[in-house]
């Protein structure tokens, strides 16, 4: 029997259980770590959407609602079980990054290199580590990117209709999956690979991709596209406009700045060698995206669904710049310094240490996150000021409406100032028989005040003048105040509002805001 034909399978699975040790690796980690400081503020909004399932929400597709209902049945309280599907969904990233180099024709070393430059990634130790749409929508991109490259590379035209299922319910995950569409499209474009556009197949895929994502479509009709409304608003007044140089530093210290040299050597793989000139549609894809988000201002974390590309090449072309008999010790000691390097960065994206020993060792590190929103820093950077305070934010507000008279309790309502407070009301505030809680940011607007009179309301945050405009009577009886939030967080009053100058519901009206 020739050499190759026993060989070859059993190097395939050694590959194979390599990258899943790796993968097991990374879910290790984030096994380890994802109790964090506690629940950060947009999982309080997940589990919310996913108390009052639809097609669709003002400011995400919606798969994430479903996943955060599934978790709570599943697990319950469990903030591990809560955590849990974004955990694996990174470790199948790490798998599927080995086989994108694989099928790109890297050797195991390329795999190995590859795989762990995105273990040690702080973008992705962040976005995996809580529940977000961002770990799911790293799962799509690569899946799509895998499939694309099996159609061109092995002339196989009956993918695309798979193509179209990932792409389909990568949009329901996040309407984002639309600038890897993009991307490929250009890349592809911009080849010899462009014939696959023009297969009757490819355009079978997209409409199974616009089947799949329909409900949320008619969805955003019958709701007058709040998305675009949110989407507008955010640019506008929320997002931070970065420069280019800003930008592209930002993705730099998101994808470790010890993984400059693949990052580099993925453009050489794709542009400049002769074994990535067939897959320099891929190059081409990154390079697309990367334009778009520069061009947009967009955050720079934007563009990390699409780091394995540049990693996988990268890897590749590293490892065969070093394939000398002199140089054979370089590649095990650059992965040894990304490791160590991903230890060093990790306590900034990882909640491993305590509260006061992070601050202490970020200070002495020196490293600042990419700065995405225009928001006053605190002591904390925003990824860990948001994990903080919610459980004596509930009680707070938990004492004031205790405090009111049971005649006033009987017809009180709360009424907060973004998706978070209600959200952390509604899911910590069960014990304490809170009233309805109701706030006017996002889809909690989109859901109503329900029965609420407001006759009697609560109100969190603003400036008692403000409040005189709705209510003849406003008292200030409580502030919530924490060192660690976000500063606008930070000795929020609470008021009492007795006595509506006008009908709630016109009141109600006022409080809209997409953002």
């Amino acid at each position: 029997m020739p050499e190759s034909s026993a060989a070859l399978p059993n190097e395939s699975r050694r590959d194979l259980t390599i990258i899943g040790l790796l993968a097991g690796f990374k879910l290790l980690i984030h096994l380890s770590a994802n109790r964090g400081y506690g629940y950060f503020r947009d999982e309080f909004y997940y589990l919310a959407c996913g108390e009052r399932l639809a097609a669709g929400y003002v400011d995400h597709p919606p798969l994430i609602a479903f996943i955060a209902k599934c978790a709570r049945v599943v697990f319950g309280e469990s903030l591990s079980g809560l955590r849990l599907l974004p955990a694996v969904a990174g470790a199948a990233v790490v798998f599927l990054t080995g086989l994108l180099v694989r099928d790109l024709g890297g050797k195991r070393a390329a795999q190995v290199l590859a795989c762990l430059a995105l273990i040690v990634a702080p973008v992705y130790l962040a976005i995996d580590n809580f529940l977000s749409m961002n770990a799911f929508e790293h799962l799509f991109w690569l899946g799509a990117i895998l499939v694309t490259l099996r159609i061109v590379r092995d002339d196989r035209p009956k993918l695309w209709p798979l193509f179209g299922v990932i792409v389909g319910f990568g949009l329901l995950n996040k309407h984002s999956m639309v600038f890897l569409v993009f991307g490929i499209v250009v890349g592809l474009a911009l080849t010899p690979a462009r014939k696959h556009l023009l297969d009757w197949r490819f355009w079978l895929g997209a409409v199974i991709a616009g089947l799949i994502f329909l409900p949320n479509v008619i969805w955003e009709i019958r709701h007058g596209a709040p998305t675009l409304e949110f989407m507008a608003n955010a640019r506008q007044f929320k997002n931070y406009a970065a420069s280019p140089l800003e930008f592209l530093g930002g993705v730099l210290t998101e994808s470790h700045p010890f993984a400059l040299p693949l990052l580099l050597a993925g453009f050489v793989f794709y542009f400049f060698m002769k074994d990535g000139k067939p897959f320099r549609w891929l190059g081409w894809t990154y390079a697309a995206i990367l334009a778009l988000f520069i061009v947009q201002k967009a955050k720079t974390y934007y563009i990390a669904p699409a780091l394995p590309i540049l990693l996988a090449g990268g890897s590749i072309a590293l490892v065969a710049a070093l394939a000398r008999p002199r140089l054979t010790w370089v590649v095990p000691a650059y992965a040894v310094v990304l490791l160590v390097g991903g230890a060093l960065l990790s306590p900034l994206v990882l909640p491993i240490l305590p509260v006061d020993m992070f601050i202490a060792y970020a200070k002495r590190l020196g490293v600042e996150p990419p700065k995405t929103e225009n928001h006053e820093k605190g002591l904390l950077p925003q990824h860990y000021a948001d994990m903080h305070g919610w459980d004596s934010f509930t009680r707070t507000v938990a004492g004031v409406y205790a405090g009111l008279p049971e005649e006033d309790r009987k017809r009180s309502a709360i009424l907060t100032r973004n998706y978070g407070e209600a959200g952390a009301l509604e899911f910590l505030g069960r014990p304490f028989g809170l009233p309805p809680v109701l706030c006017g940011h996002n889809n909690f607007y989109l859901w109503g005040p329900g029965a609420a009179s407001g006759e009697v309301l609560i109100v969190v945050g603003g400036k008692a003048e403000d409040h005189l405009k709705s209510y003849e009577e406003v008292t200030a009886v409580a502030t919530f105040a924490d060192r660690y939030v976000m500063p606008f967080e930070n000795n929020l009053p609470i008021f009492v509002c007795r006595k509506p100058r006008r009908p709630f519901l016109e009141i109600w009206a006022s409080r809209k805001h997409y953002i």
